[in-house]
Order: C-alpha cells, then sequence, then structure tokens
C-alpha cells in the first residue's frame, strides 16, 4: 500500500476543517477498511470521530472493520415507489463530530436529498467546520473520464470535479498490485461470483488496471507536489516562478466537453488557473437561431466552472483574431483547440482558426483534441 500524506486531521482550532480523499485505482483495493481503520487508531488518540456513511457492498472484512464506531443514523427518503436511505447530513450538522466519515465520494444523491452530490454534502460539511473522510476511484475524477472510459470501454457516469481533489489537505493512495486485485476479484472478495469473469475479461484487465494504477500514483503525487510548492511559496520559502496560463477555446460543437477536461488536467499538472473561452459575434441571438447549441454552450461553460475554470466571452466576429489578442494579452502557455475532420476545400474557404492561431503567436504549448464533426445547416 502506497501512502502519501500531507498532514494530520487534527483536533478542532480555529483553521478550517480537513478533508482527507483515500484514493484507489480500483473498486476493491481497500480504501473503505484502510479509511475505517485510521478511524479508530484516531479515536484511540481521544477524537470524536463518526461514520456519516459507509457501504461495504457486502464484504465481510469490511463490514467487519466497523466494529464500535459510533454511526450517525441514514436518511430514508420515498422514491417513486420505494423508500431508499441516504446520508443525513443534517443530523451530522446537529451531532457535529470533529471528524466523519464520508464513502462513495462520487455518488449520485437519490432525488429528494438536501444535496445533488454527495461531494456537495461533504462540502457543506467542511464549511460547518467538520472535518471529512472520504473515498473515491480514481476513474470518478471528471478530468479522467475520456481517458478511463477509452481505456476501460466503458461510461463512467458518477463523476467528481477535480476542484474537490484541490480542496484536500491531505490524500492517501491506497494501493496495491494488479494481480493482488485480480486475485481478490476471483476469491470473491470484491464482486459476486457471478460477476468474476466478465469483471476479469472488462473493467479489470490487466492493463486497464495497470493504466488505473498509474493514474492513481500519478494524480496523488502531483495533488501533493502542488500543495507543498503552494505551501513554500506562503512561507517565503522559495521565489514562485511566473505563473503559466491555460486557455480552453470553445465552442457549441458537440464533444467539447473532451477539451474542458483536457484543459483542466493541464491546469491542474501545472497548478494554475485556466480560462475557457468562448468567441461570440456581437449580434449573434443567444440561442433563438439554433436552440441545441447555445445549450450545449452553456453546458460547457457550466462544466469548466465545476472544473476551475474562468469562463470568458470574447465579442468579435473574428474568432481567430479574438483569441491571439485574448491569449497575448493574457500571456497564455498553453492553448487546447477541438479540430474536427475538414476538407481541404473546407479550409481554403473558410480557413482555419487553428492555423491562424499557430501562425501568429508564439511561444505556446497547442494541444489539439479531435471532436465531433461540425455539421452546418443551409
Amino acid at each position: 500500500m502506497a501512502e502519501i500524506q500531507l498532514n494530520e486531521i487534527g483536533a478542532r482550532s480555529v483553521e478550517p476543517a480537513k478533508l482527507r480523499i483515500y484514493i484507489g485505482a480500483a473498486p476493491g483495493v481497500g480504501k473503505t477498511f484502510h479509511m475505517l481503520n485510521d478511524a479508530h487508531l484516531m479515536r484511540e488518540e481521544g477524537h470524536d470521530v463518526v461514520i456519516g456513511l459507509i457501504e461495504t457492498h457486502g464484504r465481510k472484512e469490511t463490514a467487519a472493520q466497523i466494529r464500535d464506531l459510533e454511526i450517525v443514523p441514514l436518511r430514508v427518503i420515498p422514491y417513486r415507489t420505494v423508500k431508499l436511505e441516504e446520508m443525513d447530513v443534517e443530523a451530522i450538522l446537529a451531532r457535529h463530530p470533529e471528524t466523519v466519515l464520508v464513502d462513495e465520494l462520487a455518488h449520485t444523491n437519490v432525488p429528494g436529498s438536501k444535496n445533488r452530490k454527495r461531494y456537495e454534502d461533504v462540502m457543506e460539511l467542511l464549511d460547518a467546520g467538520i472535518n471529512v473522510m472520504t473515498a473515491v476511484n480514481i476513474q470518478h475524477l471528471e478530468t479522467l473520464n475520456d481517458a478511463v472510459g477509452r481505456s476501460a470501454n466503458t461510461t463512467i457516469r458518477e463523476t467528481v470535479p477535480d476542484s474537490v481533489l484541490k480542496r484536500a489537505d491531505e490524500v492517501v493512495n491506497v494501493d496495491v498490485t494488479v494481480e493482488e486485485l485480480r486475485t481478490r476479484l476471483r476469491q470473491g472478495k470484491i464482486y459476486a461470483p457471478e460477476k468474476v469473469e466478465q469483471s476479469l475479461a472488462n473493467f479489470f484487465r490487466k492493463g486497464n488496471l495497470n493504466m488505473l494504477r498509474e493514474l492513481a500514483l500519478r494524480t496523488t503525487a502531483e495533488t501533493v507536489g502542488s500543495q507543498a510548492a503552494q505551501y513554500r511559496r506562503n512561507q517565503g520559502l522559495e521565489q514562485a516562478p511566473m505563473p503559466e496560463k491555460v486557455m480552453v477555446c470553445l465552442s457549441a460543437r458537440p464533444g467539447t466537453e473532451k477539451l474542458v477536461r483536457v484543459g483542466a488536467r493541464i491546469a491542474g499538472r501545472l497548478a494554475t488557473n485556466w480560462y475557457a473561452v468562448n468567441v461570440a459575434a456581437p449580434e449573434q441571438d443567444h440561442g433563438h437561431g439554433d436552440p441545441e447549441a447555445y445549450q450545449r454552450l452553456q453546458e460547457f461553460q457550466r462544466m469548466a466552472r465545476e472544473l476551475g475554470a474562468q469562463v470568458v466571452t470574447l465579442n468579435d466576429r473574428n474568432v481567430s483574431d479574438a483569441l491571439i489578442r485574448f491569449a497575448q494579452q493574457e500571456s497564455i502557455s498553453h492553448v487546447v483547440f477541438g479540430q474536427s475532420v475538414r476538407s481541404r476545400w473546407d479550409i481554403l474557404l473558410r480557413g482555419s482558426v487553428l492555423n491562424r492561431f499557430l501562425a501568429e503567436v508564439r511561444d505556446v504549448t497547442v494541444q489539439v483534441v479531435p471532436v465531433a464533426k461540425e455539421v452546418r445547416r443551409g
């Protein structure tokens, strides 16, 4: 088990509440078990620790690890014809422990819950001064969604903005070897027996697990490294370099969400701020001409904000001129463009924003992300 920590979750103080995130490459590596073990150690040291929600997934070892930890009862929410249980945020706030355990960070709450997503519950608890220990698998990070989807040949529907990871005071990578994880799967310690063979052939393929494991280790190291560098700068221990800046060129084209994730990922690695930039003609009708395209653009901008971008709309009839001017004014160092498959004749007729940008702007790293071909009407 590889573990990287920044600082300990301590007793109550005037400092903001602490967030500790346990990250794993896949289900079954032992994130929840390790989190429960740490909770027992903290309680033995005199800390007030309770369970807000723990998902055992039917694993006997995990259930046994709860032992005598105090559990805040779940809230029962009627949904259609059934009654479902969710974490009771209000009850935890009323109990106001020093630290609360909240499993399955990427979970989408049942309709009728106080917040839409569990990570929003966590943010509310932190704002109330309650330390939180939580767990998530690496594939649920928003900016890794596309990469994991391609490797695992699956769609990850529940995601967590990378800004939540940046908020963490501690990141613990719970790591086991690929062979150990596949052995646990065969032994029925992760999924029910009828799911084992299918899982071994799909998500738990060696190549996919190796990729996920590398992502988990790299993400943890990047998070710890950027926070440590920020601490040194805050303490005056080193001279902060000129900050790099990232710009993502937004459009209403389907597939632009890939650009947003790539840009957020680059900004995360560089530990810097980033811009999501859209160019609109001054007379643009705000969606009346193409409501679907307008809604897509609004969704891409919302996603960019959630991932920490400063969303900018430039009013200019010439897209190339606007992007070049913004990049030069803001000293942008990294740019993410989307590029669809276009004929050479189409490029000659309409021009290429990317080609014009490359011809005009120097000393900028440009990354081109393939997206869907734009369908032109009329």
